[in-house]
């Protein structure tokens, strides 16, 4: 029996909440495939800084770094703000300390989830780069002002030779599961020195890998696109930003952020959690929708597995998805897609879909 070591930070507002549905979730699907997860929980939460003025350090993370992965709730207070005015968040800490390139967020239309487009079929993802672009100057010295705020956009060749390799590969995994097999940078070249590098070394990386289509838009027009005509993308690769920006109009095609996973990621660290932020208007009300993280622990499992070479996490990882599927099908639904279902019956729901799936004879 594989044994793997997770680090759990749940966070704040509706963080525990749905890291304790995913937790379910997941020790279920031990239950079911016979491997082990033992978990770490670590606080460090906007509450915790308020409280006492800890922050995450280099020594935590050196610490958490020995785990197999991290799962993460969501962070942050809107009224807790460090010395510079900003949100309190370990992810972007936990992104520079773990090299972590890419934030991998896929979005995809389920049967039953209302969506605001006109499209039959939606299956995307979304790669934002996290430690350059607009984050590159987050370290910078900053003198306080009140008439003037400068932020650094910084692209390197080398993280961009990365993240388009891993963008190129993600297109033939996803092919392989019925998708075109398609990578479209978005940038803004026309008008940002650091964008012409940017999109200089994806056609280099292109020219590589022919055997994937590729395509490239300006920001501006790759946004509409994205409303208009979602079905010509497949795998999209942006700068830091306008990843974000473009990872929740994704998101806001399939029915919202509660149906949003991610993962960030880099060749040997794995940090999975939500899209979504940590809601605290609707802590402790149940309301919250437990999919995305329950749909991010899933992701954990499959990017375990195809590192460790464990077939059975990888299963475990698809039984969870299609049990996720069955429930936005068939309700019960939270508020935010249509229903009324408070955040334990839809984890029950999706237990149940687990249970019932592990009861049906082969080929069934």
């Amino acid at each position: 029996m594989a044994n793997y070591e997770i680090t759990v930070i749940p966070g704040d507002g509706i963080g525990p909440e749905v890291v304790d549905s995913a937790l379910q979730v997941l020790g279920e699907a031990q239950k079911q495939f016979g491997f082990t997860l033992d978990y770490a929980t670590y606080d460090f939460s906007a509450e915790l800084y308020r409280r006492t003025g800890r922050k995450i350090t280099a020594a935590d993370m050196d610490e958490i770094g020995k785990s197999d992965a991290v799962l993460f709730g969501a962070m942050g207070l809107p009224d807790v703000r460090d010395e510079e005015g900003l949100e309190l968040g370990a992810q972007v800490q936990m992104r520079a300390h773990y090299k972590l390139f890419a934030s991998l967020r896929p979005v995809k239309l389920f049967e039953g989830v209302p969506n605001a487009v006109r499209a039959e079929k939606i299956d995307m993802l979304v790669i934002r780069e996290t430690s350059e672009g607009m984050f590159a100057g987050l370290h910078d010295k900053h003198e306080p002002s009140d008439e003037e705020a400068t932020d650094r956009m910084t692209i390197t060749r080398a993280t961009c030779e990365t993240l388009f390799a891993e963008a190129f590969d993600q297109a033939r995994a996803r092919r392989k599961r019925g998708t075109p097999g398609r990578v479209t940078l978005l940038h803004k070249s026309n008008a940002l020195r650091s964008n012409v590098l940017m999109e200089k070394v994806f056609d280099e990386v292109a020219a590589k890998n022919t055997d994937v289509e590729s395509s490239k838009y300006y920001i501006d027009a790759g946004s509409m696109y994205m409303v208009t005509d979602p079905g010509r993308f497949d795998v999209i690769v942006s700068e830091n930003i306008f990843g974000d920006i473009t990872s929740e109009i994704a998101a806001g095609l399939v029915g919202g952020l509660g149906v949003a996973p991610s993962a960030d990621v880099s060749r040997t660290h794995g940090v999975f959690q939500p899209s979504h932020g940590s809601a605290p208007d609707i802590a402790g009300t149940g309301k919250a929708n437990p999919t995305a993280m329950i749909l991010s622990a899933a992701m954990m499992l499959e990017w375990l597995g195809e590192k460790r070479e464990d077939a059975v996490l990888v299963d475990a990882a698809s039984s969870i998805n299609a049990a996720v599927e069955k429930v936005l099908a068939t309700g019960p639904r939270s508020a935010d897609l249509g229903g009324s279902a408070s955040t334990d019956e839809v984890t029950d729901a999706v237990l149940s879909a687990l249970r019932s799936a592990a009861t049906l004879p082969a080929g069934a």
